[in-house]
């Protein structure tokens, strides 16, 4: 009872922050992915300022198949949202760029210029959005730029107020509000994905036939894992290119070419990924990563099963997690993994597929 008393409290103070705005707003674009926090923002405004919220969905191109319906289709009960369909600008735009944090930038801008565009239509100077304290500490910490984190001078720039309800919780406090509110497990148990979506696991340089590689084996991915528990379960595909390939303390191990990002004493990384291919009996694969100078290589992973040709290197990402800042690689059956990979094989773009098991920090749970 105390717990869902602390529950009601928070819901209480958010809304009556929100109501303290009323007459200050217009009205107000909110931004829907899905997710639970933009969702559990958008339902608390609404609540709150009532026929001032429009609920919108902005497909950027980098969504899993058929996530824009999905998500208006599951919601609908709760919002009307209004899809709004930027995916060609963005994929356009953002096509050829392979550096990690300018592709977050790049897709930052493109995301309010869009929102900026829709908010004009309607004649509405405000928006809200999903933003929580994970998304606020990494940004300011410079591990990565997460893409609802503005700044006075991005506010400016866009020229857009900003309303985000949940900005001082985590992402178990946000949790606990959407089942409080009666969303469906759908919203309150889905696993978060990340603002610029698959955008960030098309790793490296962006281009139209791996981005949609991934999209094909996210619901594969999904399929077999979503009934597990893990808190976020992904693949992530980058090209099949090898700079080294070496042997130390009988672990062997290849470099890849690409690059990705890992947090080291709160500070972010960019080195390139290591993928295991044989180690000693006696070592761990847990333990894998403590072998690696983690600054060089963010993220470690074990090969689960590869064949002779295909363009691409697929990993697996699935961690436990409770607030998002740190994570636990949970003990996989490995030949139920490489069950799942040999499905990943038949796709002819596929090389190979490993696992990763770094936790974070060293790495962070995305790549990118």
């Amino acid at each position: 009872m105390a717990y869902l008393t602390d529950v009601q409290k928070m819901i209480n103070v958010i809304l009556d922050n929100l109501k303290n705005i009323s007459r200050q707003v217009d009205c107000a674009i909110a931004c829907i992915s899905g997710g639970v926090d933009s969702t559990v923002s958008a339902i608390l405004a609404q609540r709150a300022l009532g026929e001032k919220i429009y609920p919108i969905f902005i497909d950027t191109g980098f969504m899993r198949i058929n996530e824009a319906v999905n998500v208006a289709r599951t919601l609908s009960e709760l919002v009307k949202i209004e899809v709004y369909d930027f995916s060609e600008e963005f994929i356009s735009r953002l096509e050829g760029i392979e550096d990690a944090e300018e592709k977050r930038i790049v897709f930052r801008d493109l995301f309010y210029r869009s929102v900026k565009k829709i908010a004009d239509e309607k004649s509405c100077s405000w928006i809200v959005q999903g933003t929580i304290k994970a998304d606020v500490d990494e940004t300011r910490r410079g591990v990565k730029t997460q893409h609802n984190v503005l700044n006075s001078d991005l506010i400016a720039k866009y020229g857009l107020n900003v309303i985000e309800p949940l900005i001082n919780l985590y992402k178990h406090e946000v949790r606990a509000l959407a089942k409080y509110l009666g969303l469906p497990r759908f919203i309150s148990e889905r696993q978060p994905f990340p603002g610029p979506g698959l955008l960030i696991r098309t790793v490296g340089k962006l281009n139209r036939k791996k981005l949609e590689l991934v999209k094909k084996l996210t619901s594969i991915v999904e399929n077999a894992l979503g009934d597990k528990g893990y808190s976020q379960y992904f693949p992530a595909v980058w090209e099949h290119n090898i700079i080294e390939s070496s042997n130390v303390k009988d672990i062997e191990f290849d470099v890849y070419e690409v690059k990705v990002t890992g947090v080291s004493e709160g500070n972010r990384s960019y080195g390139h990924p290591v993928v295991v291919n044989r180690w000693p009996t006696d070592v761990d694969i847990y333990d894998l990563y403590k072998y690696f100078d983690t600054l060089r290589n963010p993220h470690i992973l074990v090969k689960l099963a590869e064949r002779n040709n295909g363009l691409y290197l697929v990993a697996l990402r699935i961690v436990k997690t409770e607030n998002f800042m740190v994570a636990e690689v949970p003990r996989m059956n490995l030949n139920e993994l490489k069950t799942l990979a040999n499905e990943i094989l038949e796709n002819s773009e596929v090389r190979a597929v490993a696992f990763d098991i770094t936790p974070k920090p060293p790495a962070t749970i995305e790549y990118e």
